[in-house]
């Protein structure tokens, strides 16, 4: 089973033969040992030291992520393509650019067809929209519930519960959409009494780009967790254009973003929360501007990491009886999806019982 391979450094990433190598154009890197782990050492190929050469089996790797200025060719696309390896990319900023996406090798035409047909009936689209606004409140409410066992949360958990009654009875997506938003709003009111840390303030959610230190993490973390739930639709027959709360559109995996609302409180939300209350990251990690705050490349470092380490740990699934990682249970996700599709079984979201 492969992993995903974040890289940081510059450098080039080729073909030979049946494996990958990835070539640092700088002489001189120091490597971080701890985020090296995810890239691995170049190695010395001449006695200078100047030439570093990294291969990478290609049955190691799950996917590829570049943070960095990496050049590569068509041979080496498409040498990923025949591996069914998805490469994301990140700009300088680290926000999110796009993915190279190979060709289906799961394909079912029967499973379109329902997709299509769960979207273009407005019925049948409210239900499984419904599923994914009903899930990921629940979710957020748990956060609130377990990071906040005090008075200072019930303005926010009635607030939530009280646009989670009317989920059921809205009656259209832009209605439904509405009322997700007023329950992220009451959400993320909260978040100064969790985090307790005046650099981490909240004032409002803003993106493209973000404004401050909190909006910067949250933007980053919804990119990652994006890119991992797309990298579990590939494994499936799902199509990942076909979505059902967000609008499908050009140039974008509407499913994923459908998906992800589900596991942004579980994954992204409490990685934040645990970042910032253990002192794991702090001012030093932003890069702040007049109208916009990023990451530093270190910030984005320490990101990764722990956001690879959470999402590769396991929780014991009370219904499977065994130990299923964060990841496999996005990949669950999205075979519940299937039944409901073709009819086997209701779909109903995941729900936080482990926390």
């Amino acid at each position: 089973m492969g992993r995903p391979y974040y890289i940081f450094s510059s450098g080039i990433l080729r073909r030979k033969d049946n494996t990958l190598y990835f070539e640092s154009v700088e002489a001189n890197d120091v490597f971080d040992e701890e985020v090296l782990c995810f890239v691995g050492y170049p190695d010395v190929d001449d006695s200078e030291g100047v030439s570093k050469r990294k291969p990478i089996p290609v049955e190691d790797v799950d996917s590829i992520y570049v943070f960095s200025e990496i050049t590569f060719n068509t041979r080496f696309l498409n040498f990923l393509s025949q591996n069914n390896i998805l490469l994301h990319v990140f700009n300088y900023y680290g926000f999110y650019s796009g993915t190279f996406y190979p060709r289906e090798f799961l394909n079912s035409g029967r499973l379109i067809v329902k997709q299509v047909e769960n979207y273009i009936f407005d019925d049948l689209r409210l239900i499984l929209a419904r599923k994914f606004v009903d899930g990921s409140s629940y979710n957020m409410l748990r956060n609130l519930k377990s990071y906040m066992p005090n008075d200072d949360l019930k303005v926010y958990v009635d607030a939530i519960e009280e646009e989670r009654v009317k989920i059921e009875s809205c009656g259209d997506i832009s209605e439904l959409m509405a009322c997700e938003g007023h329950i992220r709003n009451a959400y993320y009111g909260a978040w100064d009494l969790i985090t307790k840390d005046d650099f981490f303030a909240f004032d409002k959610r803003t993106k493209q780009p973000p404004r401050n230190a909190i909006n910067a993490l949250i933007s980053f973390g919804n990119s990652m967790l994006y890119t991992a739930v797309l990298g579990e639709i590939y494994k499936t027959h799902l199509n990942p254009t076909i979505s059902y709360l967000h609008e499908p559109s050009e140039r974008r995996f509407s499913l994923a973003l459908d998906i992800a609302e589900l596991f942004k409180p579980i994954i992204v939300d409490r990685l934040i929360f645990k970042l910032i209350n253990k002192k794991q990251i702090s001012q030093e990690d932003f890069e702040v501007d007049l109208n916009f705050c990023y990451l530093s490349e270190e910030g984005r470092k320490k990101f990764v990491k722990e956001f690879n380490d959470l999402v590769e740990s396991t929780i014991k699934h009370r219904n499977l009886g065994r130990n299923v990682s964060y990841r496999g249970l996005i990949r669950l996700e999205c075979y519940k999806l299937i039944k409901h599709l073709l009819g086997d079984q209701d779909y109903e979201p995941i729900k936080v019982w482990w926390y």
